[in-house]
């Protein structure tokens, strides 16, 4: 079940979030920040996973908070071309091969309900028109409430509904 709701996306009630990034991504705009500044360990962690293993576009990095906040980093965008360079756009490509690894590892780490932005509408530069579609072609198969967050409210939860 996929539902579109309006608000704040960090006060999801959701067993995981996900979001659309690009390879050694800055967070420097959008959720991206607010992810940034509310869990740096884990942009810390990102960039490291990036310098490591050098993720191409289509592939997802999962990463756990310390209070068990889950959080889904799709890889849906081109790398930036030079360290102070805004990222490249994402493709519908992209978002495809993310959207699949991710049902996959929802599965494998038993997720129970997602929390997910409109995915590559922004930074992105993608029409939600054109994503919308695939979204709900790989996540209405999981058989789990999805919340699509499609308008943002800042410290206003959703209603999700569960």
């Amino acid at each position: 079940m996929i539902k579109e709701v309006e608000g704040d996306i960090l006060l999801s009630n959701a067993d995981a979030i996900a979001h659309g990034v690009a390879p050694m991504d800055h967070f420097d705009t959008g959720f991206s920040l607010s992810l940034r500044e509310n869990y740096p360990s884990m942009y810390k962690d990102f960039r490291h996973y990036c310098q490591t293993f050098h993720p191409k576009p289509g592939e997802v990095w999962f990463w756990q908070s310390a209070d068990k906040r889950k959080i889904f980093n799709l890889l849906t965008q081109e790398q930036a071309p030079a360290a102070s360079a805004h990222p490249g756009r994402a493709t519908a490509s992209s978002i495809r091969h993310c959207l699949k690894n991710m049902v996959k590892q929802i599965e494998k780490e038993g997720i129970k309900s997602l929390a997910i932005t409109k995915l590559s509408t922004g930074v992105g530069g993608m029409e939600w028109s054109e994503v919308k579609p695939i979204l709900e072609e790989h996540l209405n198969e999981l058989g789990i409430p999805v919340y699509v967050y499609s308008v943002y409210h800042k410290n206003v939860a959703a209603e999700e509904g569960r």
